[in-house]
């Protein structure tokens, strides 16, 4: 495999969204020629989170490989699990273009994507051909064409739709590039999603035979309010993990940055102290009754082991990624291996 010190000037040299395009292909090709490496996660304590035993604490965070195509190269890199998606119930193309901008100075990235995917269905075939059987998280959302108040139909659809092929599925309310969707951490309208996707989560579990956990992701753009009434919510119904968080709307710190006043969210190394901040707050709030998933700004293994010790029981990766590529996960396994 090429180091990917080397591979970075090529590929920051592309767009960046002509850049994740083709190593996602790249990486699909290998895969469905059997040419991936098998999947060995790095070794680690295992750890068991939401009754599941995941190899090392170590995740792919949603939003990398958004349909599933790319499972078995991943799956090579080491990482404890993976998480695909957004996907939503149909098809659609996502925001205009550009909306993918890199931040190197800073170490972070601004999208504003707007959940572009194949679709749940393309999704679960590519599911179906991947040889990895680790933990694979899916990610679900709503299609943007869908009215806010008829948003929780497209989640259990997709919940339905894709809980026998999960080891757990992340319900994503909180990208800020799908308009009007983090309403829906509003009090009033968590609460209805919650109780729907609980009822639909305990009807397929007698369908299938099987427990699939549900987690919540939130938004680093919270007060205390928000963040007592989306506690209160999650244990009220019984969710089985909170994962904090998605991407920011500040700007705090790249606004003077070229791209630093792009319309989307901030991930990477600017989230870093404001997700780790929800994140405390959260593992505080809920005390030990769920826990507390951890994504935002982790670079490097010092970061991975901050987020450990702020109370986080897993920690996922992504914006990180695209700076140190797959070294990253070795680094960061080494990090929390004692957390």
């Amino acid at each position: 495999m090429i180091p990917y010190c080397l591979l970075k000037p090529i590929v920051f040299a592309l767009d960046p969204e002509t850049a994740h395009e083709t190593a996602i292909a790249g990486m699909r090709t290998l895969g469905r020629a059997g040419l991936a490496p098998a999947y060995r996660p790095h070794a680690d304590k295992p750890v068991t989170v939401m009754g599941l035993d995941f190899p090392n604490r170590i995740g792919l965070a949603a939003g990398l490989d958004k349909n599933g195509e790319a499972i078995d190269a991943l799956a090579a890199w080491g990482f404890g699990s993976l998480e695909i998606g957004t996907v939503t119930p149909r098809p659609q193309p996502g925001n205009p273009k550009p909306r993918l901008f890199r931040l190197p100075a800073a170490k972070g990235i601004i999208n504003r994507m707007g959940f572009n995917n194949h679709g749940v269905d393309a999704l679960l075939a590519n599911v179906k051909a991947a040889k990895y059987r680790g933990i694979l998280g899916i990610n679900i959302g709503k299609n943007f064409d869908t009215p806010i108040e008829k948003a929780a139909d497209d989640y259990l659809i997709g919940l339905e739709k894709v809980y026998a092929h999960a080891g757990y599925v992340t319900v994503n309310i909180s990208s800020p590039n799908t308009k009007n969707l983090r309403q829906l951490q509003g009090e009033s309208e968590l609460d209805a999603l919650l109780g729907a996707l609980k009822a639909k989560q305990t009807e397929l579990a007698d369908r299938h035979g099987r427990y699939v956990p549900i987690t919540l992701k939130i938004a680093p753009d919270l007060d205390d309010a928000q963040i007592a009434n989306i506690a209160d919510a999650v244990r009220r119904h019984r969710f089985d993990a909170l994962i904090a968080t998605n991407t920011t709307l500040s700007r705090d710190g790249v606004e003077n940055l070229p791209h630093g006043q792009e319309t989307g969210g901030l991930s990477g190394l600017p989230v870093f102290e404001k997700s780790t901040a929800v994140l405390r707050a959260f593992v505080q709030a809920l005390a030990g009754e769920l826990p507390v998933i951890a994504a935002g700004g982790v670079v490097d293994g010092a970061k991975a082991k901050a987020k450990l010790d702020a109370g986080a029981a897993l920690v996922q990766v992504y914006s990180g990624l695209i700076y140190r590529g797959p070294e990253l996960v070795k680094e960061c396994v080494a990090a929390t291996r004692a957390g």
